[in-house]
């Protein structure tokens, strides 16, 4: 992996050389647009309306809007005016404990390796942060834009998630109101209960797999090779009549599932003894 960005983590009188890299990739199927009649990809092109032409990249500019039409331009040297250090010092404001940071407030996610004569303090901080269950609200400037995020032990390294500021998320009160007057029955709590109980796992990510995106890639394979393809179409869904009907069919249904999975470990564990 190549990095994103080069820096240092700032803590006190402490500098540790350091290197960003991406942590996580898109794998979406993606498409183009094409011309319907002729099958040509689409073009999109930079015009400028008052001008009535196509433009280069080398004439644009960025500018702010700070009224209604009105705009201020910022040129790269703007940007090179912003103290270097500023732009490349991950600076630790806070440590928290790691489960007081609300997911919500997570945004992209990258990795830290140590830089030159960095894998010692490196490893030091690493190592106490993992030990003090401990995680580093920091600043970072990625992209012209500085971010807020959260620095934590993630398996034999560093993870950098950049994170939303407060304004950012939105409040849950901006959601439609709905009726939170109907009452719950403690039938229906214990039988949901019941139902999540039988649901339960330890955390696995490697047994979730984009149905969607293979369904879709075998689509494409399968034109790709001339065949016609046949997706199995989704079963039929019950009407739900009654909730707790509804209820005592899941809680039977996932408790079925469960003892068809632990009989299928315990014919694993039966046929590896045998020799």
């Amino acid at each position: 992996m190549r990095p994103l960005w080069k820096g240092s983590i700032s803590f006190g009188l402490v500098n540790i050389p350091v290197r960003l890299f991406a942590a996580t990739e898109k794998k979406n199927v993606r498409f183009r647009y094409l011309h319907e009649p002729c099958r040509t990809p689409v073009e999109y092109r930079k015009v400028c309306p008052t001008c009535n032409k196509e433009i280069a990249m080398d004439e644009i500019v960025k500018g702010y809007e700070y009224e209604k039409g009105r705009f201020v331009i910022i040129e790269e040297s703007d940007f090179a005016r912003i103290p270097a250090e500023t732009t490349r010092t991950i600076a630790v404001v806070d440590f928290v404990r790691s489960e007081e940071v609300d997911p919500i407030y997570y945004d992209r996610s990258y990795y830290l390796a140590p830089g030159e004569t960095g894998e010692k303090a490196f490893q030091l901080l690493m190592q106490s942060m993992e030990e003090a269950g401990m995680a580093a609200i920091i600043r970072i400037v990625l992209r012209s834009r500085q971010a807020l995020g959260v620095l934590r032990v993630y398996r034999d390294s560093l993870a950098l998630e950049t994170m939303f500021y407060p304004d950012e998320v939105r409040p849950t009160t901006e959601l439609p109101a709905w009726d939170r007057a109907p009452k719950v029955q403690e039938k229906e709590l214990q039988m949901a209960r019941q139902l999540i109980e039988n649901l339960t796992a330890s955390f696995s990510p490697d047994k979730y797999t984009d149905e969607y995106r293979k369904a879709l890639l075998d689509i494409i394979e399968g034109k790709i090779k001339g065949e016609e393809v046949f997706v199995a179409s989704a079963p039929e869904k019950g009407e739900v009549i009654d909730l707790v009907e509804a209820l005592k069919a899941s809680v039977e249904a996932t408790r079925k599932s469960a003892r068809k999975e632990a009989a299928k470990g315990k014919s694993k564990k039966t046929g590896a003894g045998v020799r």
